[in-house]
This record gives structure tokens, C-alpha cells and sequence, in this order.
């Protein structure tokens, strides 16, 4: 404990908070991803478990995950951070555990919905502290670190079960359980690092957060532009999570082990453009609309020369460029900039209606490509399909925030 206390001299909150901030996402990450690649033993343990099944995983998983953000945001605005984040990590701790023992994919159905409502209380947490703590010349940098544990914790995820899982060192409950370690080891430090709020100031501040959480502060034209982008930033995304590896081995001619390691260049080659374009944006933050912008019709130009090329290294170089300008780059700025504008005593709450939005992306994106898929015989119409989807909401969040921009400047 006295160490404890001598760390916090040292180093400032605000980086605490990023480091363990990291931490978390690198821990939920490895636990999204780690099953994904090993769905054929998943499969062949559970009897012959079918594809609809196996997908089933995930998007129950993202279903709890989902229907936990607006909730979990007005709770974490109304109770506070720490008290909702332990218990919501716990529960993460717990629906995975189900998963790891479970005999019949239905307990594994179960245990996925467990593990998203824990999750859920993770992203509301993490940006309203970043918005609360960290100095606005930092702010976009230091998101963009705490975004990169997504990335970390993706490539630790797919590498990890690929090689222990796929070559029989291990069965892919052991994956499960030291997950579950993961879990509980990052529940310990939140408990030891995160400060917690003062119940007469929660106490105090109740009447402003029910006053001032509303869909008047919530559904501004700037926060609505935000909420559009973030569903397509998402859609894109996830669209690319979910079905990447599959469109390189069945139309693209990718085979064995380089399906893979193609896949992961999009999480890769994402920390360094996340870090150097936050970076940008905290050096330019009256320019962050504009940046914004640039990057997400760079990555849509990107994403249509990558799906509609022959060549695979020219494929490959769009992957990696899509991961260096995509989601990850443009999201710490999006948070950020929306951060500015966030209701006071509501900003966790502001949050999660963000990423309910954006996150109801992974919810559709995986059935309706597969569906596509169905229809035409290809996938590459759900990209196409995901290009617009980025056109149209790039240009709804230029045209919302360009009016917004010209009103007020009539108004002064």
C-alpha cells in the first residue's frame, strides 16, 4: 500500500488512468478475438456446432455488450466510474467462465451474454474519464494510446489460439480460463488505481445529471453527426473484423496461415497511424472536423482499391493502409472532439448513446454480408455496400457541422 502511494506521487492521474485504461481494452480484445480463429474445434467439440451457431458467439456477445451502454453510462454518471466498472468487470469474469466450462453451446450462448453486459460497462467508463482528467493539449493522444490495447489485445487473441489452440498445445478451454486471469488481475488494478468519486459530490451533482441528461443535450445536431459517422466508421469495421479473412481465402485465393497474418496487418499497422494523426489533432484542435473528414475518405478511397484489386500485393498494401487511416485513427479523434461538447455531469452517459449507435454496427454487419454473400454468390457488394455507407456518413457530419458552423457564426 505504501508503494501504492508513493507511485501515485510520482506519476501523475490522468497517466495512470491511460495505462490502466490500456490494460483493459487489451484484456476485453483478447477475449473477443481469441475464439474466432479456432471455430472449427469449437465446432467439432460441441457435436458439429453449424456456422449460424458459431456465429451466434459473437453476436450474442455484442447484443449484451450493446443493451449495457446507454444504461451503464447513466448509471457510471449517477453512482460513479469505479463502482460500476468493478461489478461490470466481474461480470465480464463471470459470463466468460461459462463459457470456458460449458458443455452444450447453449451455455456458451449464455455465458456470451454475461460477458458483453460486463463489457459493457467498460467504454463509458473509460472516456469520460479521459475527458474529465486528461489535459486537452493531450487528449486525442492519450485516447489514441488507450485505443491501441484493442489493437494489442486483438493480435495477442488471434496469435495466441491460432498457434496453441490450432497445433494442439493446448484445448481451447485453457484459452477461456487464462482469460478469466486476465480479467481478474485488470478488475485488481482498476480497484487500486482508479480514484473513487466522493459520494457527497455524486450526492450533489444528481440534480444537475437528471436535469441536464436529456435528449435536448444529448441529441444536439453536433452529437447526432457524431453518432452518424461512428455507425459507419463501425460498420466498416467490424464488416472487416468479421468477414476479412474469409472474402481473402474464398475470392482473393489466400490460403493457410497467410489468411491470417493478412488479417491482423489491419490492427497492426493501426497503433502508429492512431498515435501520429491524435498527435495531429492535438496540434490542430480547431482543424479536428476537417481531419476527421480527410481520414474517413481516405480510408473509404483506400477500402475500394483494396477489395476491387487483383494483384495481392497491392492487397496486401490496401490492407495495411486501411488499418493505418481506418478506425482506429479517426475514432480517439471523433472521442475526443465530442468530448469538448459533452453535457456536464453527464459526459459517461453522452458516451454510451455514442457507442450504442456505433456499436449497433457489429450487430448487423455479420448477418446482413452473410446474407449478401447469399444472394450474389460474393462478398465484395458488402463492401461496396460499407463504402457508401462511409460516403453517407461523412457527408451527413460535414453538412450538420458546416451549418452548425455558419449559423453560429451569424449568431456572433
Amino acid at each position: 500500500m505504501e508503494g501504492q502511494k508513493k507511485l501515485n506521487r510520482q506519476i501523475p492521474y490522468w497517466k495512470q488512468i491511460i495505462y490502466v485504461l490500456t490494460i483493459g481494452w487489451i484484456v476485453i480484445w483478447i477475449y473477443r478475438t481469441v475464439l474466432t480463429p479456432i471455430y472449427p474445434i469449437i465446432s467439432e467439440y460441441f457435436g458439429g456446432a453449424t456456422d449460424a451457431q458459431l456465429g451466434h458467439i459473437s453476436s450474442f456477445y455484442f447484443l449484451g455488450y450493446v443493451c449495457m451502454q446507454i444504461p451503464s453510462g447513466i448509471l457510471v454518471d449517477r453512482v460513479g466510474k469505479k463502482q460500476i466498472l468493478i461489478p461490470g468487470f466481474l461480470l465480464f469474469g463471470l459470463g466468460a467462465l461459462v463459457v470456458g466450462v460449458a458443455q452444450n453451446i447453449g451455455l456458451v450462448f449464455i455465458g456470451s451474454v454475461l460477458a458483453g453486459l460486463g463489457c459493457g460497462t467498460y467504454y463509458g467508463v473509460a472516456y469520460s474519464l479521459t475527458s474529465e482528467y486528461v489535459p486537452v493539449s493531450k487528449r486525442s493522444l492519450s485516447t489514441a494510446i488507450v485505443n491501441s490495447g484493442t489493437a494489442i489485445g486483438s493480435g495477442l487473441g488471434l496469435v495466441s489460439s491460432s498457434y496453441l489452440v490450432g497445433t494442439g498445445v493446448l484445448p481451447w478451454q485453457a484459452l477461456i480460463f487464462v482469460t478469466v486471469m486476465l480479467i481478474l488481475l485488470a478488475t485488481v488494478m482498476f480497484f487500486y488505481f482508479i480514484r473513487i468519486e466522493n459520494p457527497k459530490t455524486i450526492n450533489n451533482t444528481k440534480a444537475d445529471v437528471k436535469k441536464q441528461t436529456s435528449l435536448k443535450e444529448l441529441f444536439k445536431p453536433r452529437m447526432i453527426s457524431a453518432y452518424i459517422l461512428y455507425f459507419s466508421t463501425l460498420y466498416t469495421y467490424y464488416l472487416i473484423d468479421t468477414w476479412l479473412p474469409n472474402f481473402l481465402e474464398t475470392e482473393k485465393g489466400f490460403s493457410g496461415t497467410s489468411v491470417g497474418l493478412a488479417s491482423s496487418l489491419v490492427f497492426f499497422t493501426a497503433i502508429p497511424g492512431a498515435l501520429i494523426f491524435s498527435r495531429i489533432a492535438d496540434g490542430i484542435p480547431k482543424k479536428k472536423v476537417q481531419l476527421i473528414i480527410l481520414l474517413e475518405i481516405v480510408a473509404a478511397s483506400v477500402l475500394l482499391i483494396t477489395v476491387t484489386t487483383t494483384n495481392q500485393t497491392i492487397l496486401v498494401v490496401g490492407i495495411m493502409a486501411y488499418g493505418f487511416f481506418g478506425k482506429l485513427a479517426v475514432e480517439p479523434i471523433i472521442i475526443s472532439w465530442l468530448g469538448e461538447s459533452a453535457p456536464k455531469g453527464s459526459i459517461a452517459t453522452m458516451y454510451g448513446v455514442f457507442n450504442f449507435f456505433g456499436m449497433s454496427a457489429s450487430v448487423i454487419v455479420p448477418s446482413l454480408t452473410g446474407k449478401i454473400s447469399d444472394l450474389t454468390g460474393s462478398k465484395i457488394y458488402a463492401f461496396y455496400l460499407a463504402i457508401l455507407i462511409i460516403g453517407i456518413g461523412t457527408s451527413l457530419f460535414y453538412l450538420i457541422n458546416r451549418f452548425m458552423g455558419e449559423k453560429k457564426k451569424i449568431l456572433d
